[in-house]
């Protein structure tokens, strides 16, 4: 069921936009978790790159938080633990663990294109009724100046 925009009060109108705001904002957040869940998968992809025969045996820093390191030695560049979600983890060699990673990349991908027209179409939504907003306030002024005006000239 359409409703012409037109035909709402400004009140009604400043509802919608309001309600075009939340959605506007939750998909925005969606599509910014989404990039960032996708940030971290092609961040681990690439990071499979290192695990070469070249490099076993090289000294590296292991991560035991975000800023705190420990000295270590690459001993096994053919497999590596994947965190599958949920707390679990499978080993998988360098090859599957790329191929695991680019399927979750793609998914992701996927994903925000599914949601970036629906946010596409709540912005023009909520530009429209801002117009019609603008529109009916334009109105409201020029009948109100009309009014005084014709109240100063019966004085």
């Amino acid at each position: 069921m359409a409703v012409n925009l037109t035909d709402l009060s400004l009140p009604q109108l400043e509802g919608l936009k309001g309600q075009l705001d939340q959605e506007v904002e939750f998909l925005t957040s969606s599509i910014s978790q989404l990039k960032v869940a996708q940030n971290k998968f092609v961040e681990a992809k690439d990071s499979l790159n290192v695990l070469n025969p070249d490099n076993k045996g090289k000294e590296l820093l292991v991560p035991l938080t975000s800023s705190m390191y420990v000295p270590g030695t690459l001993n096994d560049v053919e497999h590596v633990l994947v965190d599958v979600g949920t707390g679990y983890y499978v080993e998988k060699n360098v090859e599957d663990s790329k191929t695991f990673f680019k399927r979750k990349i793609d998914f992701l991908t996927k994903q925000i294109e599914k949601i970036q027209p629906a946010l596409q179409e709540k912005h023009a939504m909520k530009q429209a009724v801002i117009e019609v907003m603008n529109l009916k306030i334009q109105q409201l002024q020029q009948s109100q100046q009309a009014s005084q005006m014709v109240g100063n000239t019966k004085a």
